[in-house]
């Protein structure tokens, strides 16, 4: 560029060139630097060295079902992570409470051959052997919230549930101080989070005057939790807590309670405790305490980052958990040890 301007002074300072040659050497100046100019863009934009495009890999995840909040904020916690990596490509499938159908997606997902397979199992036997074929295919598997039978698994992400189980049963027995009758309406007995928390739950109550009067598995599911708590409080006169596996089912006990004019007669105990729900409740004094079930979807994109770019993972990442009740909900609630 500096010779075309050093000859285009020069010309301009000869001032025996007529109008016309003087109109017409600037024209061709012109032309001859654009070119230049347009020749030397397109030697940089296919550079040797340029940079080569992103490889992007592709993450199948099988959600148990999308019929409980707090799934549908797993995967929502899931798409947020991976959205700030462009690199990364999730595929959800919802199983639909479907345990055959779930099988089905592990399977499609390692026909496929996704690069990482992340799920999060309805019950653990039936799914143990398709995801087992996965990793037998070289897929990493991710399992979330619900443990499968053995660890022919690359990881294992949630939280503690026999531990929040055990806390709740001793808020409970605090709460009441010692003794009254309880309903526990438990989640899916074929999931592990279903049976930890229940065995938790008996081992917080244990040595107490606590009497569980009356026992339903809901399933994880509002409308069936109401209808159980519908069937409890026909039977007994005197209930003085509910303690449900998941906050669906504390407020479909709520809401049966509500309902047949008793619900100022006990207390509400939930879990998982999304700040939109479980803490919102517990804000309006629907719920006196519920205990934090993180989703661990923002950890499953980092695991798999780390799968990924071949850096080890560990087998087991457990998730903490918070109480929250009236007394320190408006804290931030306080973090179980």
């Amino acid at each position: 560029m500096k010779t075309f301007n050093i000859q285009y002074s020069t010309l301009n300072a000869q001032q025996n060139i007529r109008p016309r040659q003087h109109w017409m050497l600037n024209v061709s100046l012109i032309l001859a630097i654009a070119l230049f100019t347009g020749c030397s863009k397109s030697n940089e934009a296919t550079a040797p060295n340029s940079s080569p495009a992103q490889k992007q890999f592709v993450i199948g995840m099988s959600q148990c079902n999308l019929g409980e909040p707090w799934r549908v904020q797993m995967n929502a916690d899931i798409a947020a992570a991976a959205a700030k990596h462009p690199e990364l490509k999730v595929i959800f499938k919802d199983a639909q409470n479907d345990t055959l159908q779930q099988r089905a997606q592990v399977e499609e997902f390692a026909s496929a051959k996704v690069d990482v397979l992340i799920i999060s199992p309805k019950e653990a036997q039936p799914l143990t052997e398709p995801v087992a074929h996965a990793m037998a295919a070289g897929i990493p598997v991710i399992v979330l919230d619900r443990r499968l039978l053995g660890t022919n698994y690359t990881c294992f992400i949630g939280a503690d549930n026999k531990k929040i189980g055990k806390a709740a049963g001793q808020w409970i027995v605090k709460a009441l101080q010692g003794k009254g009758n309880v309903v526990e309406l438990m989640g899916l007995q074929t999931s592990t989070p279903g049976q930890d928390r229940h065995s938790g739950f008996l081992e917080g109550i244990a040595g107490s005057g606590l009497q569980v009067i009356f026992r339903a598995d809901m399933q994880w599911l509002e409308p069936n939790a109401r209808q159980e708590m519908e069937s409890a409080l026909a039977r007994f006169d005197k209930i003085d807590c509910v303690f449900a596996h998941n906050d669906d089912g504390a407020h479909g006990a709520y809401l049966a309670a509500k309902a047949a004019g008793r619900e100022k007669q006990m207390k509400f105990v939930g879990i998982d405790a999304l700040p939109q729900e479980g803490v919102a409740y517990v804000r309006q004094g629907i719920l006196d305490a519920t205990f934090q079930y993180p989703t661990g979807g923002a950890e499953a994109i980092d695991t798999a980052l780390k799968i990924l770019h071949g850096e080890p993972v560990p087998t087991e990442i457990v998730l903490g958990t918070r109480l929250f009740d009236k007394d320190n909900v408006s804290q931030g609630g306080v973090e179980l040890k």
